[in-house]
């Protein structure tokens, strides 16, 4: 019997290309994800000409077809608020019932030093048109960030990946406010020899299941100029956010000729879930130029990570 892979990659892919957008730009990928007046909107990182980033946001019924895309940028740097224009990079959006609003966690440049190493902005929206500054949370060198839906032992909870004395790792912060952090908590680091050796970090936003989170991640392999990018999977204690299993394998990795072939990248940041049929939707930037859609099912991913092995 043919083995069953998690994920199927959409026919329609890739479903975002530069030529899509209404003005002028280099690269379109990485986007975050989220269900908004029962449409999915994708908020997509740009990069022009100079390879500066910047926000848009496209909007489909299907969440495949018929995207609708913004006439400009929705979300670019603010100097007044220390943000330089290099921009904005790699979106992920969760609802945070008690804000009453969607929180983007993303990555960031400090006005007044572009020369050290990137960090995080937590930006709030309702409505994907108007946004608020809501704070820079922890310190550079940091990327590949989210907050949780919900607080976690009373208080907001972060993930995020640092890089400290040139090693990365993913760790969750706490907070009280929002602007005023906890020293951070390693969940999991890369595994030598493994797939995700060189670099790990959060693909989508934690999913909240009866089992714990589900926490798509990911990692790469190779050289520095030339990174293999694929995901895996974890699953996170949902009171205490304690690694329970984590894949031993990647489960999406590229392969096609718009991933970059199988030397090439898969970076997903955003993903839907259907309420009822449990339908997930992953969007990935592929090979850091264009965006497409895997899918795959919750309980599958449920019943695939009870196979994996135990912390």
């Amino acid at each position: 019997m043919r083995f069953k892979e998690l994920f199927v990659k959409s026919d329609n892919n890739p479903i975002l290309t530069p030529s899509n957008w209404p003005y002028l730009i280099d690269h379109v990928f990485n986007p975050a994800a989220a269900i908004y007046k029962n449409e999915t909107i994708l908020l997509v990182r740009v990069e022009d000409r100079r390879g500066f980033s910047s926000l848009s946001t496209a909007i489909s019924k299907d969440g495949i077809t018929n995207w609708k895309i913004s006439p400009k940028s929705v979300l670019i740097p603010d100097p007044s608020n220390n943000e330089h224009a290099k921009g904005f990079e790699d979106p992920r959006i969760v609802w945070v019932e008690e804000l009453r609003e969607y929180v983007i966690a993303c990555v960031s440049f400090r006005k007044e030093r572009i020369d050290i190493p990137y960090g995080i902005s937590l930006i709030g929206t309702k409505d994907f048109n108007d946004f608020r500054r809501i704070s820079k949370p922890l310190d550079p060198e940091n990327k590949n960030a989210c907050l949780f839906p919900k607080r976690i032992k009373n208080k907001f909870a972060l993930i995020h990946r640092p890089v400290r004395e040139g090693k990365s790792y993913i760790a969750v912060s706490f907070s009280d406010d929002l602007i005023s952090w906890e020293q951070e908590l390693v969940l999991f680091s890369t595994r030598k020899w493994y797939w995700d050796e060189y670099k790990i970090g959060l693909a989508c936003p934690p999913i909240e299941t009866e089992q714990g989170w589900i926490l798509f991640y990911h990692g790469s392999q190779g050289k520095a100029n030339r990174l293999i990018y694929r995901v895996g999977v974890a699953l996170l204690d949902l009171e205490n956010l304690s690694l329970i299993r984590r894949s031993s394998e990647w489960v999406l990795g590229p392969s096609e000729i718009y991933e970059g072939g199988n030397n090439g990248i898969v970076f997903p940041c955003g993903c839907t879930v259907d309420s009822e049929t449990k339908e997930l939707k992953v969007y990935y930037g592929a090979d850091d130029s264009n965006v497409c859609l895997a899918i795959t099912n919750q309980q599958e991913v449920s019943d695939y990570l009870k196979k994996c092995p135990s912390k």
